[in-house]
């Protein structure tokens, strides 16, 4: 998938871009999927498993498409909240 190879910067991953609307089409589908598969693979019926195939399959494709917009938007916060910590820590440090 092209859009799983882009490199996301946290900036970037921010705004909302076709990424986004891809995966709040998808998700819905996914927990429908999943949850109907699941119910009618207990009742060992054989759209239950079609269901349940589909929407792991589906769950794949969210992944790979916003994953990468997440992690760059975790190493985002993960910086600020390192440097937040560093710059009070700077301020309230405790002299023995």
């Amino acid at each position: 998938m092209a859009s799983s190879a882009k490199r996301w910067t946290s900036k970037e991953a921010e705004e909302w871009t076709r990424e986004d609307t891809i995966a709040v089409v998808i998700s819905p589908l996914v927990y429908i999927l999943l949850m109907l598969g699941t119910a009618l693979s207990f009742m060992l019926r054989p759209i239950g498993f079609v269901a349940l195939a589909a929407g792991v399959a589906l769950l794949v494709v969210l992944v790979r498409v916003i994953d990468p917009k997440l992690s760059a938007v975790s190493k985002g916060y993960e910086l600020r909240q390192k440097q937040y910590i560093e710059d009070l820590e700077r301020a309230v440090k405790w002299e023995g």
